[in-house]
């Protein structure tokens, strides 16, 4: 059994679900891509269990065949290959693999395909259709704020929260949660669910840079995401999500305006000095400008700086942050201004974006350190 494909093709689509198998999986046979070939398509597919990825690519061939081939080999074999087309021939009785290009000839050995855990299907009851643009942007603006806190898995994924014509995706690790909503969505169904951060980093780095839809679906527990030529599913976190609006401020009164890069350098040159374990930072907010410090007692390191910015309130007030958090939600917002609001030292602080999109919501809140009140 033989089918002929290009060599460029193959290894393209492959790359875009060759994230998902991990290095000495509990399954030995979870290291290779499934390969069935039927009607003249390959399609391959790649699973370590909680996540499955699927793509497909035309082919010549003359019967149906399927074949499970070491992933690794075959991928650091296309890698190095000019875009051409190659003959892939497949010996049913023992599983070998014989890859025949213009200059070369490659062998390998292959397993069963029947071996290869069966991969779950849609049943198609709640469905609904975001574009690549839109879940691209939402899997972006909060995939950074995920916890890794395993005895806490909800907060290890980021939660889908469909309502009529609108998609909210949160996340947080208990410092920090971003809420990003979108109300430019065609939805008739209601439902939230957990996914898994691996499986939204996968998805997103899979994405074309066109702007296509993506047909999203869930069942009891998993999520399927189709779009072109691939497709996903994902075991769904079976956890019931913090209550996260309960702990964004409604009543923050003051409000402190500044230019985003500035206050990013400012930040990163801080973060120098400040403690490399704590990485604070204090804020002095009140006036005309913002007044930063940072130091490392340990180390006799200091400094501060101050830039312009814009300030509403009846008093000043100090307040303590991670310098690295903070520098992550100003590098997760595109406008030129962002715009701050704080109510006491000890209470989450808003960060929003001047302007945003129509259509679009997004909030991040950030939590305060404790200050050390050696300044």
């Amino acid at each position: 059994m033989k089918f002929i494909v290009s060599s460029g093709v193959l290894h393209k689509q492959l790359s875009s679900i060759s994230g998902v198998i991990v290095n000495n999986p509990i399954v030995p046979i979870l290291e290779n891509f499934l390969f069935v070939v039927k009607n003249s398509v390959l399609t391959a597919s790649a699973s370590d269990l909680q996540i499955s990825m699927t793509t497909s690519v035309d082919v010549e061939c003359q019967e149906d065949m399927s074949i499970a081939i070491p992933a690794k080999k075959l991928m650091d074999t296309l890698k190095g290959l000019p875009d051409q087309p190659i003959t892939m021939n497949i010996n049913p009785d023992d599983f070998s693999i014989e890859i025949t290009s213009y200059k070369g000839r490659y062998k390998l050995a292959g397993e069963d395909a029947n071996d290869f855990p069966k991969i779950a299907q849609p049943d198609g009851k709640t469905k609904v259709t975001l574009s690549s643009e839109l879940l691209g942007a939402a899997i972006g603006r909060t995939l950074f704020a995920t916890g890794t806190d395993e005895l806490r898995p909800a907060m290890t994924g980021i939660l889908m929260k469909l309502e009529k014509n609108q998609v909210t995706f949160v996340s947080t690790d208990g410092n920090r949660l971003i809420r990003y909503t979108r109300k430019d969505v065609e939805a008739d169904v209601e439902q939230s669910v957990i996914i898994p951060k691996k499986a939204f980093a996968l998805l997103r780095s899979a994405l074309p840079s066109s702007n296509v839809d993506v047909v999203a679906s869930f069942s009891g527990s998993n999520a399927f995401f189709a779009f072109e030529e691939t497709s996903m599913v994902c075991r769904l976190i079976d956890e019931r999500y913090p209550d996260y609006e309960l702990v964004i401020p409604a009543n923050n009164d003051k409000k402190l305006e500044v230019k985003r890069m500035e206050l990013i350098s400012s930040l990163k040159r801080l973060d120098v000095y400040a403690n490399q374990s704590t990485h604070q930072v204090r804020l002095k907010v009140g006036g005309p400008t913002l007044q930063m410090f940072a130091e490392d007692l340990d180390f006799s390191n200091e400094a501060t700086e101050s830039i312009l910015a814009e300030f509403e309130g009846e008093e000043e007030l100090e307040i303590g942050f991670n310098v690295r958090f903070m520098n992550e939600m100003l590098n997760n917002v595109t406008t030129d201004t962002v715009i701050f609001t704080f109510s006491m030292p000890s209470r989450a602080s808003v960060i929003l974006p001047e302007t945003q999109e129509e259509g679009e919501d997004m909030l991040m809140l950030l939590m305060p350190m404790l200050l050390n009140n050696n300044y």
